[in-house]
């Protein structure tokens, strides 16, 4: 049976309070609205959209017509920066998830710069985020994993007793065992790869393909940001978060001993590695920079401490900009129903990263402020003075801007808020912010991402959802891009 999502046992709700927008006058003087400029990177305004994924790219990793109707969607509202959802760095299939592993996925994500360019009048900033990922499968239905998937081992004849018995009886003697005495027979492991699906993970150096890592990825991440750059984007963003293969390194849970986990400064040498190779391929006048967690918000992991010593070392090899998120495990997620693979965003480090109006009493608004500033202020210390992007539950001009001036953050980044209202950052600036979109954070839109269905919001469907010629998501029941608003 599957596990109901995490939610805080203070179930108090919150409603939005974006506050008292400012006056046009008001926000051309605002840190906001501000041209912000270190090294290669330059924007017009401390505004970022950060990577989310839509799932609108085509089964092999194209970019369809959808994909371009919302990155031009979010480009109509003219963020400084804009940063296109996590893409594959292999040629390999991953569903409707884009792909940059080949040059024939170049001519797609060029006109994709186009649209944007042309959307946004030229103000947006086009970067990309570069993701791997390690296989995960599907939880198995309990009768085909014993009969097929289970690899039976010496260890399971001990307990059964049968040192003599064919194959075939010791799978019949495991399906007849009560849950509880299976687990007892099962490894960790082999309990795991039955109750939630199996999951590869940077520690099982057992495998060729996982022991060769840090042989593999500089080069497939190099290859990736030089056609990025070919494409036209303005740079790439590295995805060192969540539950993907490069955070992982990083995680404290990385206890490698081939040089690349255990110490702090081991768990960063791959991250460093890539970096390297990445900066090579593409220049020193190109952007790059790295999305990374404050605080995995699990047992075990990594924390703010770490986060700190990453955040200066990073600084330190010269990347562009830090873009800060939080939480999004694998290791604490709910269990998936059969047939369903886990979700990392289900359990409590994944309530951390896209907290919802329902919370404890420091409810979803601005909880990575305080781990984002701690590693900010080690940074400014350490005498670099690498832009910190900022996160998680930012929906007002008044908060964000508070941020910017007490020097929690360099550049304001909005997921959430973007996707309810892709012009809230113009119509701000215009100001016009009495007509935002406000997100109301009850994650209707994380709901569909779990389903890999289309990511819509529903506050669009409150506007014109019948008019004439608008897409509608493959069930005829959503928007496929937010209502249209010109500035008069």
């Amino acid at each position: 049976m599957r596990r109901e999502m995490y939610k805080p046992s203070q179930r108090i709700k919150h409603k939005p309070d974006p506050g008292k927008p400012p006056s046009a006058a008001e926000a051309e003087k605002s840190r906001l609205f501000s041209p912000i400029s270190y090294q290669n990177l330059h924007l017009e305004q401390c505004t970022w959209v950060p990577a989310m994924v839509p799932w609108r790219a085509s089964e092999d990793g194209f970019v369809t017509d959808d994909v371009l109707d919302w990155y031009e969607r979010m480009a109509r509202g003219q963020p400084g920066a804009l940063v296109v959802e996590a893409t594959g760095i292999r040629d390999v299939p991953s569903g409707p998830l884009l792909r940059m592993g080949d040059d024939r996925f170049i001519p797609g994500l060029r006109e994709l710069v186009e649209v944007v360019r042309r959307a946004s009048d030229g103000h947006t900033q086009l970067f990309i985020q570069m993701i791997d990922f390690l296989a995960i499968r599907r939880r198995p239905e309990r009768g085909k994993f014993l009969r097929r998937f289970l690899e039976i081992t010496d260890s399971h004849r001990q307990h059964l007793g049968g040192e003599q018995l064919a194959e075939s009886k010791i799978r019949e003697k495991l399906l007849s065992l009560s849950e509880e005495e299976l687990r007892s027979v099962l490894t960790e492991r082999e309990y795991e790869n039955l109750a939630r699906g199996f999951r590869e993970r940077v520690t099982d150096v057992h495998l060729q393909h996982i022991r060769d890592l840090p042989l593999v990825l500089p080069k497939l991440f190099a290859a990736a940001a030089e056609r990025a750059q070919r494409a036209g984007m303005d740079g790439v963003e590295l995805h060192y978060a969540h539950a993907y293969t490069m955070a992982s390194f990083l995680s404290a849970g990385n206890q490698r001993e081939d040089g690349y986990g255990g110490a702090r400064e081991k768990r960063l040498r791959l991250p460093l590695e890539v970096y390297t190779h990445v900066r090579e391929a593409v220049g020193d006048d190109y952007v790059v920079g790295c999305r990374f967690l404050s605080d995995e918000c699990i047992a075990d992991g990594s924390d703010v401490e770490d986060a700190k010593y990453f955040g200066v070392e990073f600084a330190r090899a010269g990347m562009d900009f830090l873009s800060i998120s939080r939480g999004g495990k694998f290791e604490d997620a709910a269990q998936p129903r059969t047939g369903w693979a886990a979700y990392p965003y289900t359990g409590p480090s994944g309530y951390e990263c896209m907290p919802s109006w329902i919370s404890d009493e420091q409810g979803p608004f601005g909880r990575n402020v305080a781990p984002v500033a701690a590693i900010r202020d080690a940074i400014r210390q350490a005498g670099f003075s690498t832009p910190v992007v900022i996160a998680g539950g930012i929906h007002g001009f008044e908060q964000a801007e508070a941020l910017l001036e007490t020097g929690k953050a360099d550049i304001i980044a909005a997921a959430r808020q973007s996707l309810a209202d892709p012009d809230w950052f113009l119509k701000l600036r215009l100001g016009r912010g009495d007509e935002v979109r406000v997100c109301e954070y009850t994650n209707s839109c994380e709901g569909l991402d779990q389903k890999h269905k289309q990511v819509t919001c529903k506050l669009w469907d409150r506007s014109d959802r019948d008019q004439a010629g608008i897409k509608l998501s493959r069930d005829g029941r959503r928007r496929l891009v937010a209502p249209p608003w010109e500035p008069k």
